[in-house]
């Protein structure tokens, strides 16, 4: 089909780059003309050229695929790299694929290739596969034909392909043919004082629509200029303006709202670019070649009205319409193509001089200035041109752009010997250095790498040195040497020869990396064609004729607000301050949920949680409130009751609540929330709320979907009715809530929303307050959510044949995979998504090794996680994180080291899969995984598990068993409980609570305070009690006691702990001063008829009893010291315990004098978690005064008073005897009516005690010297260990400002 039909014509106003003929017969077939002719095999040879070739049968008109004229193809002199065939189309043409083929009836072939192409025969472009990949795959024999179908097409006159591998045992040869169909256009040229100026017709509303487009293809020279500006009424004004290489599209609402948007670089390379604008319901889409963003204009633009509400529209400047307020934009010099605005062609009508003005010189084509770029590539590239012997510089000069803060641009040495010259780059900044025998430095400008074509000029004159950088007069630096500046044989650009011998060339910086243009020396232009000819000079790894440079931060391949910088060969991405990380800021470094905070070993408090992992939703700040249940909680702006009284004239009161998370991130964290709830409260006093039964509502509140909700918190939606109405409780039964009974006393109306679909309230209504003596109050509780359904979301895989399969993901250009897995199997593969090539994989390979494998296209690609003697078959959970993205693939196994692997600088990085996910099992292999996968989330997204195996056969959702991995969690004596979803802690034998028994229950005690718990009378003291078997008999009759608790107090003496028996035996744990030093304290526990002293100097122990006389004094130092103990040995039972008091003892039986006179002042101070064998008696108290056997008198309040303490208070143990001691320790332990044996084996230890105690106390006394002054106003009196019991009981002594904790 003649493709030239579709053209013909400007009326049809079509764009001939994107669109088709489209023919449609009577029978309503549609012939869509296709673009995919030959373009070569037609053409004569003189439209082919080549760098060079082996004969005339071997030139280029031969290399026509599928023809055997002369030797069968093309072959060049030499086969290196800086050969290249050409072929001149004839006028601009659509070119689709190409096609390859090698030399008829030879072994000379290419098999690797670069293709370029141009509209002028200058000025290359190389095209590019996934803006990445620079080479093409060519042939591998003489007869097949490679065919590539291009990604994008080319519009282009001219094709050159360079060879850059063939046949190793052969040559270059070479047979090509291109496909595609011709391209018409009309083209105008704008010479930066011209422009043209279109006025719509005088109606533009009627013929208005929903959609509007304005598009265009531009190409330049210059860095700046404006390419559309249109403005209208309101001070509406959109200008499209090229700025440094970029194009940014301003939109201004009068002086006050301006958005600016920008897209593409390096756009100043005179090569064709596309850009359209197209208004779309409310937003604005906005194209650069293929690049897009889209853009909301709510906010300062009436999106009713579209562009169309703009009359005029100017092209290539500003002052077509007479502006004075943006004169100073530049006017845009170059060529622009296919002016469309909706269907009208704007060029077309210039040409016709219709509804089109034309300001300055516009011509209708497009006539290019000539400039030849080199670019120098790699570490190995230079360019050496002759100098001018025995003369002196009159100048010299070259543009270059880069993107390397760092390189040579030239050098060369002076004659006679008189040392070097370097021109060159650092730290972005041109610098000039002189070496002869003193250094000369000039330094310039700053910030050269960006990209942009920069100027240095370099003119030498009777002395005098300038160098002048972008021809400005503020970055001009002169220098005065002693000598003359005359170059020897040779001047070099970028680099130098690698070679020994080279001794003209020394280059002590780094090479160059960029692109050059006007070069000149001695005010002459160098001829870069001829370079490449041969003719002059010599170089090495230059591409001659065409820039290289490639912007690769535009489009940025960092994600979520990353910075992207560059050099000239890659690229990096600084997440600071975005919380993510890797390579392209893609994974985030928060968690998703409090549940997974929590699940670390996390307390209460604010954490930044990311819903959705590396998805687009932005982290947030957010309270956990880590209890049994863990709950998030989000507050808004006006939690707090508002009153609200009636007044003239307002008839309605609305409240708008500002959460403090936006509402893609709340409605994120509700739905995948077990359970969310928001807490609504109204007081009303004559304010009705939401009169029912029949009436319409004076209050309602709006939530998530934007519709009014009529219910009240404790009510189901849709019943119009508040909490007491659905339980039949209201105060009146004709009304379905407490305010609609219209009385004049207060009453209330509250209950818990928990409809999770409405939440949260966004705001409230409140409508009956106009009548007099109406007055109410509401209050909105912030948002409370608990639970997350991803956390333990779970399979168990039970056959190695099942597995379930999810919809293809699509990861293209980033990928991340995380989830946990537990399994008792050596190997298995997690995961498998499959392309026709390509593929992504994650399997255990050994029970030590977790592989994640992929390929985009440029082969099979594997990183490796190696656990070393760490099994992970151990039936536990572990966690793995794989992630790939365009520069590396990572992979993480719980803690251990990040294993890298870096992508190929120059291959392909789109992931294309099109087969289902299969997760537990493989389509290529028969091993699947065995065992329980949990939380697997793909960039983000939480695939269903649990819903997906409840319909697949050998897989079982959910997955029992966490304690074997969390049950550590579960501190102080604490028992890890399985669950469905999880696991708890069992705080019930522990004296700590909380959700990991960590948080200590403390009580502020005063004088009077009293905490008894109270054990049942034995059987033996009661026989009308039944003989059951009760567990808590097994505590009354111990061979052994084990005591703990922390206290802090400023008293002494003072009665801690007291412990009575049905036998009238006791144990006593006190506070008792010491020695002079006012941090110098004895505990003692107190035994019938003994009492041994035990001086020690830290405070802070463990007490347990074995049998009567058997004491283990288990003494701690607060901070890091080491634990000691004393052991002592008896025969005797402490039986039948009756009660454990704290604090003051109230009960009536007869109490030790020494005890009694310390028990009359009570305690005064704080007690923290109290374990007397397997009961915790202040935590019974404080948490469950109404089940637990305790009894309270005074004032008992829970309170934070031992929070301080140290989180391992035992940090080491050594076990030595009591003669080894040092200090005393006062016991004065159990006693007992009978044993005779054992008074007797008492009395022996107590006099073997107070040997030792005497000992201590003359150690002692040595060890005071050492200690600080002791505190006025404190008489110590004699020696005798009892003075403390003998001292008034109301003489109290300040233990310092500051009271201190310690535990026992």
């Amino acid at each position: 089909m003649n493709r030239s039909l579709r053209g013909s014509g400007s009326k049809q106003h079509e764009s001939p780059a994107s669109q088709r003929l489209i023919l449609c017969f009577v029978f309503h077939v549609c012939l869509i003309d296709s673009c995919d002719g030959p373009l070569v095999s037609n053409l004569p040879q003189s439209s082919f050229r080549s760098s060079s070739q082996l004969s005339n049968s071997h030139g280029p008109g031969f290399a026509k695929v599928n023809r055997r004229d002369g030797a069968g193809g093309w072959a060049p002199v030499e086969s290196n790299k800086y050969q290249w065939l050409e072929v001149d189309l004839g006028e601009r043409t659509e070119i689709t694929a190409v096609a390859t083929q090698g030399r008829y009836g030879s072994s000379d072939w290419v098999s690797s290739f670069l293709l370029m192409f141009s509209d002028t025969g200058c000025n290359w472009k190389q095209y590019r596969q996934e803006d990445n990949i620079r080479a093409f795959t060519g042939n591998s024999n003489a007869d097949s034909v490679v065919q590539f179908k291009l990604q994008q097409p080319v519009f282009a006159r001219f094709l050159r392909l360079l060879p850059l591998d063939w046949n190793p045992n052969g040559r270059i040869g070479l047979r090509l043919e291109a496909y595609g169909c011709p391209y018409k256009s009309d083209v105008a040229r704008f010479d930066g004082s011209s422009c043209l100026l279109y006025r719509f017709s005088p109606n533009p509303t009627s013929s208005q629509t929903a959609k509007d487009t304005i598009s265009l293809k531009f190409k330049t020279l210059q860095n700046s200029g404006t390419l559309i500006h249109t403005e209208g009424q309101d001070d509406h004004t959109i200008t499209l303006e090229l700025h440094k290489g970029k194009l940014l599209l301003h939109l201004r609402k009068g002086t006050v709202s301006h958005m600016v948007v920008s897209l593409g670089s390096l756009l100043d390379d005179q090569h064709w670019h596309h850009v359209a604008i197209e208004r779309f319901s409310g937003h604005l889409n906005f194209t650069v070649d293929k690049s897009s963003q889209q853009i909301q204009v709510r906010t300062c633009w009436n999106i009713n009205i579209g562009l169309m509400f703009f009359h005029k529209i100017s092209y290539g400047g500003v002052q077509c319409h007479g502006s004075q307020r943006v004169m100073s934009r530049r006017n845009f010099h170059g060529c622009l193509e296919n002016l469309l605005w909706n269907d009208v062609n704007v060029i077309d009508l210039a040409k016709q001089q219709q509804q089109v003005f034309i300001t300055g010189n516009v011509t209708f084509t497009c006539a290019e200035p000539v400039s030849v770029p080199v670019t120098f590539a790699g570490a190995q590239s230079f360019l050496q041109l002759p100098g001018a012997a025995q003369q002196q510089r009159d100048g010299g000069g070259v543009a270059f752009r880069t993107w390397n803060r760092a390189g040579l641009l030239l050098t060369f040495d002076l004659q006679q010997q008189a040392g070097s010259l370097w021109l060159y780059l650092s730290e972005a900044r041109v610098r000039l250095q002189i070496h002869k025998t003193v250094m000369q430095n000039i330094e310039l400008r700053f910030g050269l790498n960006d990209g942009q074509w920069h100027s240095v000029d370099l003119t030498a004159r009777r002395g005098h040195l300038t160098i002048t950088v972008d021809k400005e007069e503020d970055s001009t630096a002169h220098a005065s040497p002693s000598f003359p500046v005359v170059s020897g044989n040779n001047l070099f650009f970028g680099g130098c020869p690698d070679s020994e011998n080279n001794q003209e060339c020394r280059n002590p910086f780094n090479v160059f990396q960029g692109c050059m243009r006007h070069i000149h020396v001695d005010n002459n232009a160098v001829d870069l064609i001829k370079v490449q000819q041969m003719l002059i000079g010599n170089y090495s790894d230059l591409q001659i004729d065409m820039c290289g440079i490639i912007d690769r931060c535009s489009p940025s391949h960092c994600e979520h607000g990353g910075r992207c910088t560059q050099s000239w060969s890659t690229f990096h991405c600084n997440c600071s301050n975005t919380g993510y990380s890797g390579a392209t800021c893609h994974s985030s470094v928060y968690e998703k949920s409090c549940e997974a905070y929590k699940h670390q070993g996390n307390t209460s408090g604010l954490y930044y949680i990311d819903v959705d992992g590396s998805g687009p939703i932005k982290s947030q700040l957010i309270y956990c409130n880590m209890t049994d249940k863990t709950w998030l909680v989000i507050q808004h702006n006006n939690t707090e009751l508002t009153k609200l009284k009636a007044s003239s004239g307002i008839n309605q009161h609305l409240a708008y609540f500002n959460y403090s998370a936006d509402a893609e991130q709340l409605w994120a964290i509700i739905t995948q929330a077990e359970h969310c709830e928001q807490e609504v409260l109204y007081h009303c006093r004559k304010s009705l709320l939401l009169n029912t039964p029949d009436g319409s509502p004076f209050t309602w509140w709006v939530g998530r979907t934007d519709e009014p909700q009529t219910y009240w918190g404790g009510a189901v939606p849709g019943s119009q009715q508040c909490g007491c109405g659905l339980q039949g409780n209201c105060i009146d039964s004709d009304h379905y809530c407490n305010c609609d009974a219209d009385r004049k006393e207060w009453a209330t109306d509250s209950g818990l929303l928990t409809h999770k679909e409405n939440l949260p309230v966004r705001w409230v209504v409140v409508g009956d307050l106009q009548r007099p003596g109406s007055e109410a109050a509401y209050k909105v509780g912030p948002l409370k959510c608990h639970g997350d359904k991803n956390f333990w979301n779970a399979a168990f895989f039970n056959k190695e044949t099942s597995y379930l399969h999810f919809p293809t993901f699509h990861g293209e250009l980033s990928a991340d995979i995380s989830f946990l897995f537990k399994t008792t199997a050596a190997s298995g593969v997690f995961l498998e998504n499959l392309g026709i090539k390509d593929f992504i994989r994650v399997e255990l390979s050994s029970p030590t090794e977790v592989v994640f494998s992929f390929d985009v296209g440029n082969g099979p690609f594997e990183v490796r996680v190696e656990t070393g003697d760490v099994a992970l078959n151990d039936d536990r959970w572990h966690r793995v994180r794989a992630e790939r993205n365009v520069k590396e693939a990572s992979l993480r196994v719980d803690a251990f080291p990040n294993a890298t692997q870096k992508a190929p600088a120059d291959g392909h990085i789109h992931l294309q899969l099109n087969s289902q996910l299969f997760v537990g099992g493989t389509a290529s292999r028969m091993k699947g995984f065995l065992g329980c996968i949990r939380s697997l989330q793909l960039n983000g997204r939480t695939l269903d598990l649990e819903e997906r195996a409840k319909i697949t056969p050998g897989v079982r959702p959910g997955c029992p068993g966490h304690c074997s991995s969390y049950g550590e969690l579960c501190q102080n004596q604490g028992r890890c409980v399985e669950m469905y979803n999880g696991f708890s802690c069992d705080c019930g034998l522990s004296a700590y609570a909380g959700p990991f028994c960590q948080r200590e229950v403390s009580a502020d005690f005063k004088p009077g305070t009293s905490v008894q718990y109270t054990f049942k009378e034995p059987y033996e003291l009661n026989r009308n009690i039944s003989t059951q078997s009760s567990s808590i008999y097994s505590d009354l009759k111990l061979r052994g006691e084990n005591v703990s608790f922390s206290f802090r107090s400023s008293q002494s003496p003072a009665l801690l702990l007291y412990v009575s028996s049905y036998y009238r035996e006791y144990l006593a744990v006190l506070l008792n001063r010491n020695g002079k030093r006012r941090r110098d304290f004895k505990i003692q526990p107190v035994i019938l008829l003994m009492s041994v002293n035990c001086l020690f100097l830290n405070p802070q122990f463990d007490l347990s009893t074995k049998c009567l006389q058997v004491l283990f004094c288990n003494l701690f130092q607060i901070d890091q010291h080491e634990r000691e103990d004393f052991n002592l040995t008896s025969d005797a039972e402490f039986n039948a315990i009756k009660s454990v008091v704290l604090g003051k003892v109230h009960e009536s039986g007869e109490l030790d004098p020494e005890i009694a006179r310390l028990n009359s002042q009570g305690f005064s101070g704080c007690l923290s978690v109290v374990q007397f064998n397997s009961v915790a008696p202040l935590k019974a108290a404080l948490l469950y005064p109404n089940t637990s056997p305790v009894i309270v008198i005074g004032s008992l309040v829970e309170s934070t008073c031992g929070s301080s303490s140290p989180a391992n208070p035992y940090p080491a143990e050594t076990i030595h005897s009591l003669s080894g001691k040092r200090g005393g320790l006062i016991v004065n332990a159990i006693k007992s009516d009978s044993a005779l044996i054992g008074g007797v084996i008492a009395v022996v230890i107590f006099v073997i005690l107070c040997a030792l105690a005497i000992m201590a106390r003359f150690l002692y006394r040595r060890k005071e010297t050492f200690h600080t002054q002791e505190p006025q106003g404190i008489k110590p009196e004699a020696d005798s260990p009892e003075y403390p019991f003998h001292s008034e009981p109301n003489s109290q002594n300040i233990l310092s400002e500051n009271q201190k904790e310690y535990f026992i």
